[in-house]
């Protein structure tokens, strides 16, 4: 394979996380497989950049300097909010040539702001998918997954789902056994799949305000193969069915089904991921009943089967 150039986008204000997990991800590539990955940063003038957090980074040259690569990466950041229109041009007529286009974060508006995303799926940070799709019309706004690919332009919810799209675009240039390396080496113990959602259902949900229904959800989440239908919910707090579900959806800003599929479905992954159970057992412990009932819950949340999904991300043994 002819070594691939990877070339991040820098400027003002960029998260650096979102700079920094891509380029170690990549950088472990090609100590993992020599020849595979040239790794260069630019930025507008070839000037030093200053990131959100303060650290200052020195880019090996101006964007004007550089051959297209094979995979640009665009970071987010403070920075996207005013960008500089000659970023934006740039981005507008280099971003078509590169055989893949990927951001992190809001890393997205600044490709929309170049037409780049224009009647492509897309997501971008939770906190700022509203405003890629209200500036944006043009653009597939999804707020939830971790990231897409839409033909070869692939987004993120930015900061450490940088790394989980790195990691893929790896995989795909090389191997699995060479991603769960890196991944292995970077201690990142889950090569999440793009459409796992940005939150957990304890991050997605509010955590209630009256002690009874926050009781309840740490309840649920220790007891996800319980009888957890509302009526049975309900009873454990203290409170009608109909009093029940409404004071739930109120205070965490879903109903207690949906919080309660998230919790089996995050369930029943780490059992996946982290034991040798059989599919049935795992099933029934995270409350699905049925090896069926769970294969369907997660072809419709992560659109692949429980086997598939161990297969795929279960790390490997380290030897």
């Amino acid at each position: 394979m002819a070594q691939r150039t990877v070339l991040v986008v820098l400027f003002d204000h960029v998260q650096s996380l979102d700079v920094t997990g891509p380029v170690e991800v990549f950088a472990g590539a090609e100590t993992h497989t020599p020849g595979t990955y040239r790794i260069r940063t630019a930025s507008l003038d070839g000037a030093p950049v200053r990131t959100s957090s303060g650290l200052t980074v020195v880019p090996d040259r101006a964007l004007t300097a550089v051959p297209d690569p094979d995979t640009l990466i665009v970071p987010g950041g403070p920075g996207t909010r005013n960008p500089d229109p000659r970023l934006t041009e740039w981005l507008r007529a280099h971003g078509p040539r590169a055989r893949r286009l990927v951001s992190v974060c809001t890393g997205a508006i600044l490709l929309a702001g170049a037409g780049l995303l224009d009647g492509r799926r897309a997501t971008t940070h939770w906190a700022h998918s509203g405003r890629l799709a209200r500036h944006h019309p043009a653009v597939d706004v999804d707020p939830d997954p971790i990231y897409i690919r839409d033909g070869h332009v692939a987004t993120s919810a930015g900061v450490t789902s940088g790394i989980d799209l790195a990691l893929a675009l790896v995989e795909e240039d090389l191997d699995r056994d060479a991603a769960l390396s890196i991944a292995r080496h970077l201690v990142v113990f889950l090569r999440r799949p793009g459409n796992q959602a940005q939150f957990s259902a304890q991050l997605a949900a509010q955590t209630a305000r009256r002690e009874p229904l926050r009781e309840l959800q740490r309840w649920i989440t220790e007891h996800p193969g319980a009888d957890l239908g509302v009526e049975s919910l309900a009873a454990r707090a203290r409170l009608s069915p109909r009093h029940f579900a409404r004071a739930f959806r109120a205070e965490t800003g879903t109903t207690p089904g949906r919080y309660v599929d998230r919790v089996r479905l995050e369930h029943a992954r780490r059992l996946l991921e982290d034991t040798g159970d059989g599919v049935e057992e795992v099933s029934r412990a995270s409350g699905y009943g049925t090896p069926e009932a769970m294969r369907r819950a997660f072809v419709k949340a992560l659109g692949t089967s429980p086997a598939e999904y161990r297969r795929r991300f279960r790390p490997a043994p380290v030897h």
